[in-house]
């Protein structure tokens, strides 16, 4: 049996550590097979004579992750954390600056009444009153659509797993935002419907049954999540490594009464 390790792309959950894992035990010729999530890597023994490297790379990529071999383990092996918490840091604020004036607009009706805050005349002027119901819904759609583009990732890997009968976090996350947003766009066509029938009534109705805000606010508040635990995930890979640095490389053997210094991975 050959030691080997990967480096494993797409991982969110331990469910879906749990399925990267389970598709690689399913191997014929594979055993030992212990998956990460914190390195987002994966250890295993291969028999080179059923499998080889590339075989165990599809079958990672069959169930919708990514998987890039690094050869034999060794101490020297440690599997590089991508700076990860940087890309989520710079969605999140991008995310961020189309959220508030989102939230805002959703709201101000309610800074205003319950809360007894200042509401700048343009804007109730713009988005409040039933004639002006059309405009509150496609001004909060169109701040939406950046949030759900930088936040994709969400939506992709959520119904893509959903799809396979696997579904894990992203899920989750992809269905309600989703979900919140297509109720929206529902309550956005009936607005402009019965705007065109006269139907006041019925616009300031279907005006309260908004939730872009929520569709945007549930990928938002996971990203924070998400960069929160990169930068945890980070500090505590860089510990790791400090760590694995410190075992010895070599190691002083006695072998018919002859001392030899071996390498520590021609152990026995």
């Amino acid at each position: 049996m050959t030691k080997a390790t990967f480096d494993i792309t797409g991982m969110t959950c331990s469910a879906c550590s749990a399925r990267v894992e389970k598709a690689a035990a399913k191997l014929n010729g594979t055993s030992d097979v212990v998956v990460n999530l914190l390195t987002n890597s994966m250890r295993l023994n291969y028999d080179e004579k059923l499998l080889t490297l590339d075989d165990i790379t599809a079958a990672i990529a069959k169930v919708g992750y990514g998987a890039t071999p690094k050869g034999k383990l060794s101490s020297q092996n440690t599997p590089k954390q991508p700076d990860e918490a940087a890309i989520l840091k710079k969605r999140l604020r991008w995310s961020a600056i189309f959220l508030l004036p989102l939230m805002y607009i959703s709201m101000h009706g309610m800074l205003k009444h319950i809360f007894g805050l200042p509401v700048p005349e343009f804007v109730t002027a713009v988005f409040d009153g039933a004639a002006n119901t059309l405009v509150f819904a496609l001004a909060q759609f169109i701040l939406l659509l950046p949030i759900m583009y930088l936040n994709r990732r969400y939506y992709a890997n959520g119904f893509r797993n959903l799809s396979a009968g696997a579904p894990n976090m992203d899920s989750l996350v992809g269905l309600g935002s989703f979900a919140a947003a297509f109720a929206g766009v529902c309550s956005l066509f009936a607005i402009g419907y019965n705007l065109g029938h006269g139907n006041i009534a019925a616009v300031g109705e279907y005006g309260k049954n908004l939730y872009f805000e929520s569709a945007g606010m549930i990928v938002t508040l996971i990203t924070c999540g998400k960069y929160l635990e990169a930068k945890a995930k980070g500090k505590t890979s860089e510990a790791l490594q400090k760590l694995i640095a410190l075992a010895p490389k070599t190691a002083n053997v006695l072998r018919d009464n002859k001392e030899l210094t071996l390498p520590v991975e021609e152990l026995r």
